[in-house]
């Protein structure tokens, strides 16, 4: 991965490729601090992925591309384009894996994660309008407060500015088809800017289990985006930008019942302002309505047949809010940071339930309001040692909880009103002696309020109920970290090592309580700590290599009254010890640029009993482009190169889920 400055400059695509004067400094990243901030005074591991990592990434799925961090995963082992929506929340570290995701996923900083459940639904992402990305590992990105409980991962677009445009067309495997489109267009004086973004994307899809049956069909995806951001210079010092998404996707999950759908509307307005140099503010507001569909069946051991199991018809959700940020430079020394937020989210399940009986109506759902006040203060305290303080104070309310049933027992259920007040503090020192090493270390506590979704829905998959639990209480982390850099950014050599141990108390996970039946409990203490390592080295103009590894040893220390005590001492699920990834990009003669990537993962267990073994694995992702005629760009990428099954899910039935095999695509991009 190479490193530049994120500065937000006005250049078209092309001539960012024929700019080799560039100078490569320190990224700045806003992330970590809800301000700009350069890496050598963060406490905390951040990772950066620039605008051409991203674009000549082998994979298709942005997802699959911020894998190249170990520290990076989702629920499970597979991707986007083939996972369940609901199995597509972050983990990083190793955090507790779980489709309600520990981390926050942030777009121009308004959350990505689901209102209702959690999860991510990558598609979303306008990836050809993509400026970069960023990792903030650990609970050092509380300044975010609810769900930046295991870190943050940002994806920010270019603002509006100038006049080129980008557009993309592929074909590949399995009948995938697809195509990007990034347009920018400028008043001549550059005061006012729009952007549109639209993507389209099908393909027939793959099978996901090992041993398919004649009940089982290649899991199909089908989505369609626009989205379009309009920008305007009110005064020099005073802008606003108006954005606006409308999403929709259509999924199938491997049989002909169990079908998912997604629709989204999205609207956001973000001010910025700058008094002064030394004090600059900004101010967003936003809106989101959206709708999500899940049909779940059973199948045979013979897997001839299905038969229904839930059908989650309509799960309507609303979220709204908005954040005010300021940022005083008192001197070129100290920085501070104030700022206020707030969200509500609302939302419900309507679903048919137990069809063998019924089938039966099930409606469950709430409200839940978050506000927040946050404060960080940075300072070099001399020329070499470097400070920052930073807390949060955030109330968090759950209203109008319910859930009712029709059938032979009915519910009409009505749950109280929680309510809770949480503070986040975080501490961190950099030391840096010279200017191609530092040494850092980083205290924060960190918190998150489970999901409507994990309150009040209980679900089936296959033959597995999972109970819902409207007496969860908030996670609390505890956690520290410390670690050494060495080399700049530009430099031929480079390298990275951080040791982290975090305390996890009443963390939330799916408990088994019994055969085929599980329930959301607090488990009341899990650590986890590990080591994360990465090296970079540019042995020629034309090459770079790079590895990172993290191994993470992820366990129940305390299951508490509601767990089974066998759980004491065991790993997390979908949690592997090592993780390791390696990297090469190259500027081949005859203008090709090569870019493989690897991927080897150990062993992992897929259940909370270590019962359910997932075998170690390793990938292989190729990608090849060439330019020409300027602004000409064709390319071929290859994922899972050498086709290596990687199991991804294992049922006690014997049934074992699997990764897409190697899957390849070629494609034609035009810049101007």
């Amino acid at each position: 991965m190479r490193f530049k400055s994120l500065l937000f400059l006005p250049v078209t695509v092309c001539a960012l490729f024929d700019d080799e004067s560039a100078v490569s400094l320190s990224p700045v990243v806003v992330t970590a601090t809800r301000s700009a901030q350069s890496t050598d005074t963060l406490p905390v591991a951040v990772t950066v992925f620039t605008a051409d990592d991203l674009r000549s990434s082998p994979s298709l799925a942005i997802d699959d591309t911020l894998r190249t961090d170990p520290s990076f995963s989702l629920f499970r082992r597979t991707g986007s384009l083939t996972a369940n929506p609901t199995a597509q929340g972050v983990s990083l570290r190793g955090l507790g894996p779980s489709g309600a995701s520990r981390s926050l996923v942030l777009l121009d900083g308004v959350p990505l994660n689901d209102p209702f459940g959690g999860w991510v639904a990558w598609t979303k992402v306008p990836k050809l309008a993509l400026s970069s990305a960023e990792i903030v590992h650990g609970g050092g990105s509380g300044a975010w407060g609810n769900s930046a409980l295991g870190g943050a991962v940002q994806l920010l677009t270019t603002p509006p500015s100038g006049n080129h445009a980008t557009v993309e067309a592929f074909v590949g495997d399995f009948d995938t088809r697809g195509g990007e489109i990034s347009a920018t267009g400028s008043t001549a004086d550059n005061r006012h800017s729009v952007t549109v973004n639209a993507a389209a994307f099908a393909t027939d899809g793959v099978y996901l289990i090992r041993n398919p049956g004649a009940i089982d069909r290649p899991a199909d995806l089908d989505y369609q985006r626009v989205q379009a951001s309009w920008r305007s210079a009110i005064t020099d010092t005073l802008d606003l930008t108006v954005t606006g998404r409308l999403y929709t996707e259509d999924r199938g999950n491997g049989t002909p019942f169990q079908r998912n759908s997604s629709d989204e509307a999205f609207l956001s307005a973000a001010l910025t302002g700058s008094d002064t140099r030394a004090f600059t503010w900004s101010a967003v507001l936003y809106i989101q309505d959206q709708s999500f569909a899940s049909f779940f069946s059973s199948v045979n051991a013979l897997r001839t047949a299905e038969t229904p199991a839930n059908d989650q018809y309509d799960v309507p959700a609303t979220a709204f809010g908005g954040a005010f940020t300021a940022t005083w430079i008192a001197d070129s020394d100290a920085v501070t940071t104030l700022g206020i937020d707030t969200r509500h989210v609302e939302g419900e399940t309507r679903e048919r339930f137990n069809f063998a009986l019924g089938p039966f109506d099930r409606r469950a759902g709430g409200e839940q309001t978050f506000a927040g006040l946050f404060a960080r203060h940075d300072r070099a305290l001399t020329s070499t040692l470097h400070a920052s303080a930073g807390a949060r104070l955030d109330t968090w309310q759950n209203t109008d909880g319910f859930r009712r049933e029709s059938g032979p027992v009915p519910l009409n259920q009505t749950f109280p009103d929680q309510d809770g007040v949480e503070f986040s503090p975080n501490l961190g020192l950099v030391w840096q002696p010279a200017p191609d090493f530092r040494a850092r270390a980083s205290a924060y506590q960190a918190f998150r309020v489970p999901t409507l979704n994990e309150y009040y829905r209980p679900f089936r998959v296959g033959t597995v109920t999972t109970n819902a639990n409207p007496d969860l209480v908030p996670e609390t982390l505890t956690g520290f970290e410390t670690g050494l850099d060495f080399g700049r950014p530009d430099a031929p050599l480079g390298a990275s090592l951080t040791a982290f141990v975090n305390e996890l108390s009443d963390a939330v996970t799916n408990v088994t309580i019994a055969p085929n039946t599980r329930e959301r409990h607090n488990l009341d203490h899990v650590r986890v700590q590990g080591l994360e390592a990465s090296l970079r080295t540019r042995p020629h103009a034309t090459l770079e290599l790079s590895a990172a590894y993290l191994f993470t040893d992820a366990r129940v220390t305390s299951p508490g009254p509601a767990a089974p005590a066998s759980l004491d001492g065991n790993r997390l699920a979908q949690v592997p010890r090592h993780t390791l990834t390696t990297s090469a990009t190259w500027n081949a003669p005859f203008a090709l640029h090569l870019t493989a990537r690897a991927r080897w993962f150990s062993a992992q267990y897929e259940d909370d009993e270590n019962t359910l073994r997932l075998a170690p694995a390793t990938t292989v992702d190729l990608g090849v482009s060439r330019r020409f005629a300027k602004c000409w760009e064709v390319f071929v990428a290859i994922e899972n190169l050498f086709d290596t099954e990687v199991e991804t899910g294992r049922t006690t039935a014997g049934v074992v889920s699997i990764a897409p095999p190697r899957w390849s695509r070629a494609g034609l991009r035009y810049d101007w």
